[in-house]
């Protein structure tokens, strides 16, 4: 759960950089609305969040699923964006060019970097068997 948050913090950040640094928008077709950014981004998190599941269910989860996970999460984004867009629109040609600009413009890449980052974070929580902090009273009086 922690991962997933911070995957989805990470990517909306790194868009909100690279829109700024580039001074553009990170979908810059006029007329379609929030709708493809905002279905996209639930795909990205719902196949990222889904991904890091199955890979945390192994014994011993590897650092390398990482990347799949992150091309999985930065796949799906595309996909959905793409999809949205041809349903809003009609216009296949539209889609493509506004999935295309998202890879061109840098916007993949941010949210590959997100999952490779918040991937690893997740899977690190699980190999160390990380347990929530306790105050000292809350410790079992043999464990002193």
């Amino acid at each position: 759960m922690l991962a997933t948050i911070g995957f989805f913090a990470l990517a909306v950040f790194g868009l909100g950089a690279l829109s700024v640094a580039t001074d553009t928008d990170i979908i810059a077709v006029r007329g379609l609305g929030q709708a493809p950014g905002a279905v996209g981004m639930l795909a990205a998190v719902a196949v990222f969040a889904l991904m890091l599941w199955s890979t945390l269910r192994r014994g011993h989860p590897s650092f390398v699923a990482t990347i799949a996970i992150a091309l999985l999460a930065a796949l799906a984004h595309l996909a959905a964006v793409w999809i949205t867009v041809v349903l809003g629109s009609s216009d296949f040609v539209i889609a493509t060019a506004v999935a295309g600009d998202l890879v061109r413009g840098g916007a993949s890449a941010v949210l590959v970097v997100a999952g490779l980052i918040a991937g690893w974070g997740g899977i690190a929580l699980r190999r160390t068997r990380a347990a929530h902090p306790r105050w000292p009273w809350e410790r079992e009086e043999d464990e002193e």
